[in-house]
């Protein structure tokens, strides 16, 4: 009967949520945005490569004086331009409107600033100028080194394949080390993100309706919150597909448009100790965040006096960030110990320095066992306030009225 039930609650909330207007709203809010940013992104990259391109090859009047030397005078006048008689009649030109524009290259055009003077055509069509003339340059300095090989040392993109090592001379993994167990950090964020205000609303909704005695009548309230538990599971996976379309339709068919860089899958090297630590992390942390939440959904008479609580929450999750370059450099830092430990900023921290392997085995067996069983003590204890707080309708639920006092433990006994 109890796995009936149980199974029956994560049915019907899963359903109940699916099937509401206003959390497909929600959802896809997101993706749609992100959708049209990346259209927009796409178009304008393609607008400014087009612009720029055809900057470049456009061709207008124009005279230049060279004090470098480095201008090759035929590639000047392939582009349609002539060496000026002289630099202020050259201007003098310009501002009549007789000529497009002068260019005036300085002795040394690494350091000193090659001036340009042009016809006003708009303020998008004046940068047709500046490329031109950089062109220019740029294609004369080539020409003069007369080697493909320091043609390319020259323009600076260069291949490089780096190789270090970690302590024990074994070859590290580098950022395809760091990117897998970092995954279930961002995993975490969205799921509380996505999922907090539902798990705190969770039983709220219940007793603002004034459903709860009816419910209790034929579920116990165990099953009642591990089904709602479990239910928020589903849904949040649910939302993280939703929310991880756009980004994998972006990366496979605009990633050149969006300058992302390639990812190949080969350099990804997945250590199955970080792995499963980030893991056990995860689902720790998501249990404690959710008790806790539910706990305080229990409590609360309304969702907006439990929405304080809720703002609390959101920032212990964010509170590591503000120490991330220290957690990284420092992880023995008193503050990072702190973060470590403290059981609601733990997931976080402990996730960051599993990801940068600075969390030692000890430290992650002792964050992973604090995190279960507080999380089953915090589901209990939002089980026993659930109990007694779903008939409080005007006000908080006291601690004190629910938890067995010493005299009273005594008595028992």
């Amino acid at each position: 009967m109890a796995r009936y039930n149980l199974g029956t609650v994560v049915s019907f909330e899963v359903t109940r949520t699916l099937t509401k207007r206003r959390f497909w709203i929600a959802t896809l809010i997101v993706p749609v945005i992100i959708g049209i940013v990346v259209a927009l992104i796409v178009g304008a990259n393609s607008s400014t490569d087009n612009s720029v391109s055809s900057q470049k090859n456009q061709k207008f009047s124009f005279t230049y004086s060279d004090a470098s030397g480095v201008v090759d005078p035929s590639i000047v006048k392939a582009v349609g331009g002539s060496k000026a008689s002289s630099p202020s009649a050259a201007i003098a030109a310009v501002k009549s409107g007789k000529l497009d524009a002068y260019f005036d290259y300085p002795a040394d055009p690494a350091k000193q600033a090659t001036k340009v003077y042009g016809v006003d055509k708009g303020i998008f069509d004046n940068g047709k100028y500046s490329s031109v003339a950089s062109s220019i340059l740029t294609a004369s300095a080539e020409a003069k080194v007369h080697d493909a090989k320091l043609t390319t040392l020259v323009k600076g993109d260069l291949p490089v394949d780096a190789t270090t090592y970690d302590s024990s001379g074994a070859v590290s993994g580098g950022i395809g080390s760091v990117i897998p167990p970092l995954l279930f950090l961002a995993i975490f964020y969205v799921v509380i993100l996505l999922l907090g205000n539902q798990m705190l609303t969770s039983t709220l909704e219940e007793k603002e309706n004034r459903v709860t005695e009816m419910i209790l009548t034929t579920l116990n309230p165990t099953t009642l919150i591990i089904g709602k538990v479990v239910s928020l599971f589903i849904v949040g996976i649910v939302q993280m597909l939703v929310f991880a379309l756009p980004v994998v339709v972006g990366y496979l068919f605009f990633r050149t448009s969006l300058n992302l860089p390639a990812l190949d899958l080969a350099d990804l090297q997945l250590d199955p100790w970080q792995m499963i630590t980030g893991a056990l992390l995860l689902i720790g942390g998501f249990t404690l965040f959710t008790g806790t939440l539910v706990a305080v959904g229990a409590i609360m008479p309304t969702a907006k006096e439990a929405g304080q609580i809720f703002g609390v929450m959101m920032a212990l999750i964010f509170v590591p960030f503000y120490g991330v370059t220290l957690i990284v450099s420092d992880p023995h830092a008193l503050i990072v110990q702190v973060f470590t430990w403290f059981p609601y900023s733990a997931p976080v921290t402990a996730m960051l320095r599993n990801g940068f392997s600075s969390l030692s085995p000890g430290e992650a067996i002792g964050v992973i066992v604090e995190q279960f069983v507080l999380g089953v003590v915090v589901l209990r204890l939002a089980v026993r306030l659930f109990r007694f707080g779903s008939i409080e309708y005007s006000k908080k639920v006291s601690l004190s009225a629910v938890l067995p006092s010493r005299k009273a433990a005594r008595a028992a006994r």
